[in-house]
């Protein structure tokens, strides 16, 4: 994992505590699971698409863009995040961080607020004003029906014809 490991690797104390938490691959009971010979490519351990997933999440880059020498193919990471995602992997792993900094440093449970707004401000207008953007445009004026007020003297020209 050369460079990649140092700059954006998971510690083992930080690994050993997600292990348990990463979930088992779907499979069903009754089915034996024999790996045939030249069957395709055996699955990514989970530790290694744990540290893409990481990877992805910390730089911000795309799933296709994941170095595939370094962390395998980026559609198996992207599948294994869906998996993970839908088991409920990524708020047992925040449940845990939670869990353990309340341990370490204490959380005031108790009184706890948030900020934020999810409509726009009903005096915004008023304050500031007309988008700049909207400046010059003829939202008052009507369309024509047709599209255009002004039709070509001729109808058609055939093709074959020179002007």
């Amino acid at each position: 994992m050369g460079k990649y490991r140092q700059q954006w690797g998971i510690s083992d104390e930080f690994r050993e505590k997600v292990e348990p938490l990463i979930p088992a691959p779907p499979r069903k009971p009754a089915s034996e699971y024999r790996r045939r010979p030249g069957g395709g490519r055996k699955p990514l351990p989970p530790r290694q698409a744990f540290v893409a997933i990481v990877f992805v999440l910390r730089t911000g880059i795309q799933w296709r863009a994941l170095p595939k020498e370094i962390f395998g193919s980026p559609s198996s990471i992207h599948r294994y995040f869906q998996q993970w995602h839908q088991a409920g992997f990524f708020l047992r792993l925040w449940q845990a961080g939670l869990a353990e900094y309340d341990d370490m440093q204490g959380i005031a449970w108790q009184w706890q607020s948030i900020d934020g707004a999810m409509c726009k401000a009903p005096l915004a207008l008023e304050k500031v004003g007309p988008n700049p953007t909207d400046r010059g445009k003829k939202w008052k004026q009507a369309q024509f029906a047709g599209g255009r007020a002004w039709h070509p003297v001729i109808t058609r020209r055939q093709r074959s014809q020179h002007a």
